[in-house]
């Protein structure tokens, strides 16, 4: 970039912080960065970054070795073959997360999604299209977007990955879901998707890493999953911002 411009991009960037400073994403206090959250905010984060479930991702007290499955997985693994998230999902992040998703705080959305690239750069690097979770279009209708749209797109442009936006769909509505077991979960969200007739060409034989924004019991991804493999993709991984933490 010529000098001048870069002292043009500068002159601006002063001009618009000292007329709208930049605010934390979480709770609007007054940071250094656009974008960025506040030490508080930041330091209540728990990112999950230590020893894990190979396959779903579930956290570990102690180091279990490579490749170690958590009892869940052990038992019945998950049609996904890896599933990473870049925080636990408590009181740390949920309102940041909640706002994205149901208060329009879409201006959260490159934030989370840089996150997202830095925790589940493996799976990024292995993929070949990146895809989000879809909403049934009568919630779609209701929200007016998709946080995993958002995020997954986000994704895709910064690590140069072909963007499939509605590479699924969903064909049954999610329904209420806040009180439902993990078995009543799977059980909802079985046969709700679909792979677009438009991308089951370029879906087979590739490896398609799924985006959302919170895990909760993995009945929403595994659903996901297992319609891409039924259409011939060669794998599935899945990559959010908060995965739900249960006890073992």
């Amino acid at each position: 970039m010529h000098p001048l411009s870069i002292a043009a991009t500068r002159a601006g960037r002063f001009l618009l912080d000292a007329l709208l400073p930049p605010r934390c994403l979480n709770c609007g206090e007054a940071v250094a960065d656009p974008g960025a959250l506040c030490p508080a905010c930041w330091g209540r984060l728990a990112f999950l970054d230590g020893p894990l479930c190979s396959c779903c991702g579930h956290p570990f007290e102690h180091e279990a070795g490579p490749g170690a499955l958590c009892g869940s997985c052990a038992a019945a693994r998950p049609p996904f073959r890896r599933a990473r998230a870049v925080l636990r999902y408590e009181e740390g992040c949920r309102e940041l997360i909640l706002r994205f998703k149901h208060a329009d705080r879409t201006d959260v959305a490159p934030a989370l999604a840089r996150w997202m690239g830095r925790s589940g750069a493996e799976l990024i690097e292995d993929c070949d299209l990146v895809a989000p979770v879809p909403l049934h279009w009568t919630r779609l209708l209701k929200r007016r977007y998709n946080q995993a749209v958002l995020l997954s797109q986000r994704v895709a442009e910064a690590a140069g990955r072909p963007h499939a936006p509605d590479l699924l769909k969903r064909v049954r509505p999610a329904g209420e879901r806040g009180r439902l077991t993990r078995r009543a979960r799977r059980q909802r969200a079985a046969r709700a998707f679909a792979v677009n007739v438009s991308w089951r060409e370029r879906a087979l034989g590739r490896t398609i890493l799924l985006i959302d924004d919170v895990y909760t019991t993995g009945a929403t991804v595994s659903a996901c999953a297992e319609a891409l493999l039924d259409a011939g993709a060669a794998m599935v991984d899945v990559l959010t911002v908060a995965r739900v933490v249960r006890p073992l």
